[in-house]
């Protein structure tokens, strides 16, 4: 009979002993991964209920859509006024080609509301950043002066004034083209679209001319 060998319990519960050094060695760090973890799940959660608790954009007000009350359009051009002083007029290229008949134009204000409001959320509003601010800088504001000087920039408040032997100047609402023949237009587009479109009256304008060259 062979004595066992005094050696192997000794082996095997040195064996033992480094499986349990090496299980304790990958569960020690559990811990504080746990607290990570939960550190950045609380942070999140905050940063949830921050943005669910910020109020949704404010639209910009539109000149041409302004409600006919004049309380409303009497404060919209109150403060494009102030904003106009303490902004966009210091932009010597705003400045220059600013014309002083700018409120008379409605597509004009109109330009200048949505800009006052973009440089509001540029620099005021919640989402507030230099991203925008750059963008403001860079496309909106440049834009809004280059359509301004086209369209405006040479008018004047002479140019607004109606007087005996002056010629007419027309500042209200634009007539829209061949607004008459909408209906049938409507009709052939819902019916027929793939039909030949219906041919359009002659205008005044074409009698006229027709008419002159009948006579000569």
């Amino acid at each position: 009979m062979i004595p066992p060998n005094p050696s192997e319990p000794d082996a095997a519960v040195a064996g033992l002993a480094r499986e349990v050094d090496g299980l304790r060695r990958l569960v020690a760090p559990l811990p504080a991964r746990v607290d990570t973890v939960s550190q950045l799940l609380a942070e999140l959660g905050e940063t949830v209920v921050a943005l669910n608790a910020r109020k949704p954009p404010t639209p910009a007000p539109s000149w041409l859509l302004a409600p006919t009350d004049l309380e409303v359009t009497g404060r919209l051009l109150d403060e494009l006024a102030g904003w106009l002083a303490q902004v966009y007029l210091r932009y010597p290229d705003a400045g220059e080609s600013f014309p002083d008949c700018w409120c008379w134009h409605p597509h004009v204000v109109e330009e200048l509301l949505w800009l006052m409001h973009a440089w509001a959320a540029a620099y005021q509003g919640p989402a507030a950043s230099v991203a925008l601010a750059g963008d403001w800088h860079d496309r909106q504001r440049p834009g809004v002066v280059r359509r301004i000087k086209a369209t405006a920039g040479v008018c004047s408040r002479e140019n607004h004034q109606i007087r005996p032997g002056w010629p007419d100047r027309i500042t209200g609402a634009p007539a829209v083209p061949s607004e008459a023949d909408l209906g049938r237009i409507g009709q052939w587009w819902a019916s027929a679209r793939e039909e030949p479109a219906p041919e359009p009256p002659p205008s005044d304008s074409s009698i006229a001319t027709t008419l002159r060259g009948g006579a000569s």
